[in-house]
């Protein structure tokens, strides 16, 4: 009998979960299926650069697990780009982790509640793009970066407002 599988934490939950290449048919496309555990360690190792010995303690595996789960990860990121595949996000075995904040004390850890980074109140889903040379705003749309949109006025990459 195989020993029991192990629930590794994350703590981040993807809004978008599937991925296609453009000009491809459902019906004729063919998915690679990446779990969460492995998302979440591509994200923390490759996006985050955090070194693997503190991800895996981070998320309470071995180092050697969470170097497998991430060439595991990466192969089928690299299947799927090279081979035109879908990218299917699910399942998994994981345990979802809220990261620990501070408290409301007076310390660096104090937020004033107005978005990311204590950016503007637009800030989030339902933000505002503005273009930083003519002040155009467009509403901000879900899942597209604002500096991949151009001002229509002036042809200036966007920012978040």
């Amino acid at each position: 009998m195989p020993r029991p599988r192990k629930t590794k934490r994350i703590f981040f939950q993807p809004e978008v979960t599937y991925f296609k290449p453009a000009g491809v048919l459902l019906k004729n496309l063919q998915e690679s299926v990446l779990t969460r555990e492995e998302l979440e360690a591509t994200r923390l190792i490759d996006c985050e650069n955090i070194e693997q010995c503190k991800v895996a303690k981070k998320m309470k595996i071995s180092q050697p697990t969470l170097s497998r789960m991430l060439k595991s990860a990466r192969k089928k990121i690299a299947d799927a780009l090279i081979n035109g595949r879908a990218i299917k996000i699910e399942g998994g075995i994981y345990e979802m982790v809220q990261p620990r904040t501070r408290g409301l004390g007076l310390g660096a850890g104090r937020r004033t509640g107005r978005g990311r980074m204590d950016g503007p109140a637009t800030a989030g889903p339902d933000g505002e793009c503005i273009c930083p040379k003519c002040g155009h705003k467009k509403q901000h749309t879900l899942g597209q970066p604002c500096y991949q949109m151009k001002c229509p006025k002036c042809g200036t990459k966007m920012t978040r407002g």
